[in-house]
């Protein structure tokens, strides 16, 4: 949800933006109709099991299609994630859930972005896949100022800071250092 905090930020005040990094995100609403319901239904089943089975059992469904598939059976990524995650309570996801579920449409957003802008996501992200990424990008101002680009790590799904950490620093390294 990061990326979103940054675009509400710029949207808000872009003459304090002097970069922005959106990674593994999105910019659309919600969904109407029947695809909207259906996004809505999944991540209300997920608070509701979050809330009366505990985080971990909520993890346990929630976290194979945020990673990469290859990477479900790499205990040490996947431990350090559900030890992040665990750290939060059944309410603070279900408040994450509800911003997710009232998320703007940032197209304008995006649109009036004139600084430096660096977009990256994993190959294999399902959530914020390149194809949003590259669509995002084409619509930002920003695309067409020094120093914007957009990176597509391999083997890598939504959880690009924690499957690929050393592939995503070197991504942001070399952006700051272009700016």
């Amino acid at each position: 949800m990061g990326g979103r905090v940054a675009l509400e930020v710029h949207r808000l005040a872009p003459h304090r933006v002097a970069r922005i990094a959106l990674l593994n995100t999105g910019y659309l609403p919600r969904p109407v109709g029947e695809p909207g319901e259906e996004e809505a239904r999944k991540r209300r089943e997920l608070v509701a099991l979050a809330t009366t089975q505990g985080m971990r059992a909520m993890l346990r469904q929630w976290l194979p299609p945020m990673i990469d598939s290859r990477r479900i059976n790499d205990t040490i990524l996947v431990n350090a994630i559900i030890k992040m995650m665990s750290r939060k309570t059944p309410d603070i996801f279900a408040a994450q859930v509800r911003a997710l579920l009232a998320r703007p449409d940032a197209s304008e957003t995006l649109e009036q972005i004139r600084c430096p802008a660096l977009l990256l996501t994993g190959r294999e992200d399902g959530w914020s896949t390149p194809e949003q990424h590259r669509a995002m990008f084409e619509k930002m101002a920003a695309a067409k100022i020094a120093g914007s680009q957009i990176v597509i790590v391999p083997d890598c799904g939504h959880m690009s800071m924690m499957e690929q950490p050393a592939e995503v620093s070197a991504a942001l390294r070399a952006w700051l250092y272009t700016c």
